[in-house]
């Protein structure tokens, strides 16, 4: 029996992972997903981590899953917490010393945002539609419209200190279909960063509010 710690992105609402939740302990296995606070300008990553570790306790079989933004917290916690495997799901994969804010320009990803947006058919310009809930259930996306807050500044100049990448298991799920972060786009920033080759699932940046069955099952996997 493992426990599951899972990391939102952006916003920090723990209910990203609602759908993946009960079928992790449905498993068997103990899960929480951390509630980060996203819109307070007084938080960065210091705090978003102090906060993941409470949640991971004194585990000793911790799975730690992070979604996008949340793969910056990531790291930081691997080296105070017994981390047994990380996972990162359509995630800004940091650099030692990097900043949330920095991220975008130092991998490029405006120009591959805007070149996946062309050669898809699909607007360049951005809306959460578009990007982020277009395969996600219409009821799912109603529902979620009570849990979204915005990602207050404060943590986009935070700085990711982090010595190096921890020696455990890594694997990196990509949505095929993630207009955010496209699907090329990932592949070359895991392979450059942290030398991993994503696995690829259907889907978009949603991932676990749109397949959570999926998301489970590929968490589950050994």
């Amino acid at each position: 029996m493992s426990r599951f710690v899972l990391v939102p992105g952006a916003g920090g609402a723990a209910w990203y992972w609602s759908r993946v939740v009960p079928l992790l302990q449905g498993a068997g296995h103990h899960a929480v997903a951390v509630d980060l606070p996203g819109d307070d300008e007084s938080a960065g990553l210091p705090e978003y981590t102090c906060l993941v570790l409470e949640a991971i306790g004194d585990s000793q079989d911790a799975v730690l899953v992070a979604q996008s933004l949340g793969a910056f917290t990531a790291p930081l916690v691997c080296e105070r917490a017994s981390v047994r495997e990380l996972v990162l799901v359509n995630a800004m994969i940091p650099l030692p010393g990097e900043t949330p804010g920095a991220w975008w320009e130092n991998t490029g990803w405006a120009a591959a945002q805007k070149a996946a947006a062309t050669a898809h058919g699909y607007s360049p310009g951005f809306d959460a539609e578009t990007y982020f809930l277009h395969d996600v259930p219409p009821e799912v996306a109603a529902d979620g419209e009570r849990h979204q807050r915005s990602e207050a500044s404060a943590v986009f100049d935070s700085v990711c200190n982090f010595t190096q990448w921890p020696k455990i298991p890594i694997r990196v799920l990509v949505g095929a279909a993630d207009r955010f972060f496209p699907l090329d786009f990932q592949r070359r920033v895991a392979r450059e960063r942290i030398g991993i080759e994503p696995d690829v699932v259907a889907g978009g940046h949603l991932l676990a509010l749109a397949d959570p069955a999926g998301v489970a099952d590929y968490l589950l996997r050994r």
